[in-house]
């Protein structure tokens, strides 16, 4: 068995063309004209195991060819097995997590089956359902959706999963940070039981590798680089900068690097735009695309920022895994992601084909501990530049007593200042202060008593034993009780019934 294996391991190294693979030939007409010859790593070892009909685990950062090395043998199995597909069905089913990936997938299968007259469809979330509903009705080959708009097709009947004989899980890791976990499992259970499963992913977390074993059969794992591993042609740097100082580090960035294609991400759609604002306003132009942009508009922003027409595109990671554009020189983490892997697929953007990137990473001081998460996930220290930013200095320890703390804290919080009336602009003053002045003014207190029945009872009240410190405040207050002499007895009015 072990000798077997080495045998295939040899035979697989040998493959240096597509020719090697025993493709149809219509496809390898459309490599030809694609002037695509030599395979990647990922497709010359995961090509011939999904070709034979095994499933498949694909660890493989992004740019490396991972599309290709599903969709070829794929085209290659319906190319030798041609049949019309069922009503509402597919032959094949490839989710993805992103609407611009899910294109991009669909775009592939059709420049590789160009000679094949293979049927594909797409469907996805920020366009109307009608006309993919429609492409649905007499079955297709291909189908590439994301997960939410299939399980909307899936609930209102437009398609069913019954008869797919290919399941591929595209970019699996970026499905469970989106959280689209749940509704795979749903997807999942509607699948026949027995299909081919193919599952990729440039990470694998513990999650992902949990629902492999519980939907894959006997699989055969390809990895060509480590989990978690950044592409050695990219010149990391990391530089630590105050929060309210990265609008201003990122125009300089801009400004003085050799940028020819910038991507530089955002944690948040709101961010995304923030950013773009004050680029515009610092002189650069710069495009965003997020979830609340519409289909149409992420499409034309894509488009214009693939051609060259947009040189800065400001992105959430969202679009992380659907940005598939070549010739981006640098890309910016303007926030460090929250999970550490995503750092992996956000600088994979960059040093796509051969070429070479440059990944810059603004860190303010409550970013530090992603940063240290992102240096122990791709075990390596970034080189950073700047100074981490001062931490604020902590609140004075409150003191341990009561009262005088409290008025303390109060004329600390109003600079020292008695608080303003809650209606009007006249201080507002304590009820000591308020009894003091009406004791003065000879006025009766709101109880009731005038000033000599407020002294009488005060005889009787505990009376306050005030210690001071040596800066001159009262530092506690201790009260001696007197035991209170007995009161007279309240006298009986007797009310004329007639006065009732």
């Amino acid at each position: 068995m072990r000798a077997g294996r080495l045998r295939s391991v040899r035979k697989i190294r040998q493959l240096t063309t597509f020719n090697d693979f025993g493709l149809a030939e219509p496809i390898l007409r459309a490599l030809t004209e694609e002037k695509y010859t030599i395979p990647t790593p990922i497709q010359t070892q995961a090509i011939p195991i999904v070709r034979d009909g095994h499933d498949l685990i694909g660890i493989a950062q992004t740019g490396t060819g991972k599309t290709a090395a599903f969709a070829l043998p794929i085209l290659n199995r319906l190319a030798a097995n041609r049949r019309r597909p069922e009503r509402k069905s597919c032959r094949v089913l490839v989710l993805s997590p992103t609407r611009e990936l899910s294109a991009q997938i669909l775009d592939s299968f059709q420049t590789y089956g160009r000679h094949l007259r293979i049927g594909t469809a797409l469907a996805i979330g920020g366009v109307k359902m009608g006309p993919q509903i429609r492409a649905l009705a007499n079955g297709t080959d291909v189908f590439v959706a994301t997960p939410g708009r299939l399980l909307d097709l899936m609930r209102s009947r437009a398609v069913t999963l019954d008869h797919v004989e290919t399941f591929v899980l595209d970019e699996a890791d970026r499905m469970l940070d989106m959280g689209f976990i749940h509704d795979i499992r749903t997807i999942i259970g509607r699948l026949p039981v027995q299909r081919q499963t193919l599952l990729f992913s440039a990470t694998m977390p513990e999650a992902i590798s949990e629902l492999a074993g519980k939907m894959l059969r006997h699989p055969q794992t390809v990895a060509v680089t480590p989990v978690a591993t950044t592409a050695e042609r990219i010149a990391q740097r990391v530089i630590h900068v105050d929060r309210g100082g990265k609008p201003a580090l990122l125009a300089d960035v801009l400004k003085t690097e050799p940028v020819e294609r910038a991507l530089v991400f955002s944690r948040t759609k709101h961010g995304a735009d923030k950013i773009v604002r004050g680029l515009v306003k610092a002189g650069i132009s710069a495009h965003a695309i997020h979830g609340n942009k519409s289909q149409n508009q992420r499409t034309r922003v894509l488009a214009d920022f693939r051609d060259g027409r947009i040189k800065t595109l400001i992105a959430t990671d969202i679009a992380a895994r659907g940005i598939d554009v070549d010739g981006i020189s640098h890309v910016i983490n303007y926030d460090l992601p929250e999970v550490p892997e995503s750092y992996v697929h956000r600088i994979g953007r960059t040093a796509r084909a051969g070429a070479e990137g440059v990944a810059i990473s603004f860190c303010s001081r409550d970013e530090v501990p992603l940063l240290r998460a992102i240096e122990k996930t791709i075990r390596l220290a970034i080189p950073a530049s700047g100074q981490v930013p001062a931490q604020a200095p902590r609140p004075q320890q409150r003191q341990q007593h009561g009262r005088p703390q409290q008025q303390q804290r109060g004329q600390d919080r109003n600079n020292g200042r008695p608080q303003p009336h809650a209606k009007g602009g006249r201080p507002k003053h304590g009820n000591g202060h308020r009894q003091q002045q009406q004791a003065q003014e000879g006025r009766p207190h709101q109880n009731g008593h005038s000033n000599g029945q407020r002294r009488a009872h005060d005889a009787h009240a505990p009376r306050a034993h005030q210690q001071h410190s040596s800066d001159g405040t009262i530092s506690s207050v201790a009260f001696l009780h007197r035991k209170p002499e007995p009161r007279p007895a309240a006298r009986t009015e007797r009310r004329n019934p007639a006065s009732r």
